[in-house]
C-alpha cells in the first residue's frame, strides 16, 4: 500500500539523518558534505524534522557516541549517500546551523521516540516500552494496550463513550448495542463498532485498523469504509486507503508475546523491534535494510534480535549508551 511505502520511507529518512549527524561529528566533514546536507534537508519537512531529532539524540548520548563516530567506518555513510545522490559543490554557509531549531521539538517530539511526549504522559492510561496492559472501560468494552501506547477514555458532550488513541496500538473487544457503539478517535479519523474485536494502531498521523471479528466502520473526513473480519484499512494525511486482507496470525502475535515476520524487509523488522526494546536500533546500510526476513522473535528475549541480524546477514553492531545500536 502507499501508506506502507510511506512508513518505510520515514524509517529510511531516520537512518539517513542519523548518518548525517555522525558524519558531521566525525571530524571528516567537508564543504561538499555541508552543501549536500543542506539539499538533503530541503527535500521535505520530514527530512528537516528528522535531522533535528537525530541531532538531539546524538547530543543526549554525549562524548561516547561521538568517539565511536570518529573511529568507526559508519561515519562515512552520509558521505557516500551525498556522493551518490546529491552531487558535489563547495559551499558551507549556514549548512551546519541547519538544526538551530532542534530544541523546539524536545517538549512535544522526543528525538526518535526515546521517551514519551507530553500528551502521552498526560493520558488516562499508558504503557511503557515492552509493557502490555488490560483496561476495562465498561462491562461491554475492554482494551489490551500494546507497548508504548497512550489512550484517553471518557464521554463527549453527546454522552457517547469515546476512546482517544494518542499513540501506539490497542486490541479492542466490544459487545455494545447498535444504538451505543464504541467509538475510537485516532489522528483525524474515527473508528466505531458494536459487536466486534479489532486492533487499531497509530504511528503519528498514520492509523491502521484490523478487524478480527465483526464489522468495523472507519471514517475520515467525508469518506468511510466497512472493514470485515480478516481485513485491514490504513489512513493518513493522504486519505483513506483500500480495504485489504491481512495475515491475522501475524497481526495478533504480539498479544501472545511473539513478533512474526513473513517476507518483510529488514528495515521494517527493525522498525517494529524498536517499538518493544529500550533505546533504538539504527540501520545505516540501505542495502542491508532491503534484505528479506522470515522470522519470529519472542518479546521476552527481544535483545537477541541484534545478534540474530549479525549472524544471519553478516552485519556489524556498534553499541552506544542508552540502548542505541548502530547496524551497518
Amino acid at each position: 500500500m502507499e501508506t506502507d511505502q510511506g512508513t518505510r520511507e520515514e524509517a529510511a529518512v531516520k537512518d539517513q539523518a542519523m548518518a548525517w549527524v555522525m558524519r558531521l561529528t566525525s571530524g571528516k566533514a567537508t564543504q561538499e558534505d555541508a552543501i549536500a546536507l543542506r539539499r538533503w534537508r530541503e527535500q521535505s519537512e520530514l527530512h528537516r524534522r528528522t535531522f533535528a531529532e537525530a541531532k538531539l539524540l546524538w547530543e543526549a548520548l554525549g562524548p561516547a557516541a561521538k568517539e565511536i563516530a570518529r573511529r568507526g567506518p559508519v561515519a562515512d555513510v552520509a558521505g557516500r549517500y551525498a556522493a551518490q545522490h546529491l552531487g558535489r559543490r563547495a559551499f558551507i554557509g549556514g549548512a551546519l546551523a541547519a538544526s538551530a531549531g532542534a530544541a523546539a521539538y524536545l517538549g512535544t517530539r522526543p528525538p526518535f521516540g526515546l521517551w514519551p511526549s507530553i500528551d502521552e504522559l498526560r493520558a488516562d492510561y499508558r504503557t511503557g516500552t515492552g509493557e502490555q496492559r488490560q483496561v476495562v472501560v465498561a462491562g461491554d468494552v475492554s482494551l489490551l494496550l500494546n507497548t508504548r501506547t497512550s489512550v484517553d477514555i471518557g464521554t463527549g458532550s453527546s454522552g457517547k463513550r469515546g476512546i482517544d488513541l494518542i499513540s501506539g496500538e490497542a486490541a479492542i473487544t466490544a459487545n455494545a448495542s447498535a444504538a451505543d457503539p464504541v467509538t475510537v478517535l485516532a489522528a483525524d479519523g474515527r473508528v466505531s463498532a458494536s459487536v466486534a474485536r479489532f486492533i487499531i494502531r497509530r504511528d503519528e498521523a498514520t492509523v491502521r485498523v484490523t478487524s478480527l471479528d465483526g464489522a468495523v466502520e472507519v471514517a475520515r473526513h467525508d469518506r468511510s469504509a466497512t472493514v470485515p473480519p480478516g481485513h485491514q484499512i490504513t489512513y493518513d494525511r493522504s486519505g483513506l486507503g483500500p480495504v485489504s486482507p491481512i495475515d491475522v496470525a501475524a497481526a495478533t502475535a504480539w498479544q501472545h508475546g511473539v513478533l512474526i515476520f513473513r517476507h518483510e524487509t529488514l528495515a521494517h523488522v527493525i522498525a517494529e523491534v524498536n517499538r518493544y526494546r529500550p533505546g533504538r536500533i539504527v540501520l545505516l546500510d540501505a542495502g542491508l535494510g532491503a534484505r528479506d526476513v522470515v522470522a519470529s522473535f519472542h518479546l521476552d528475549r527481544i535483545d537477541e534480535v541484534v545478534a540474530h541480524i549479525e549472524q544471519a546477514f553478516g552485519a556489524r553492531a556498534t553499541v552506544l549508551p542508552g540502548g542505541v545500536v548502530l547496524l551497518g
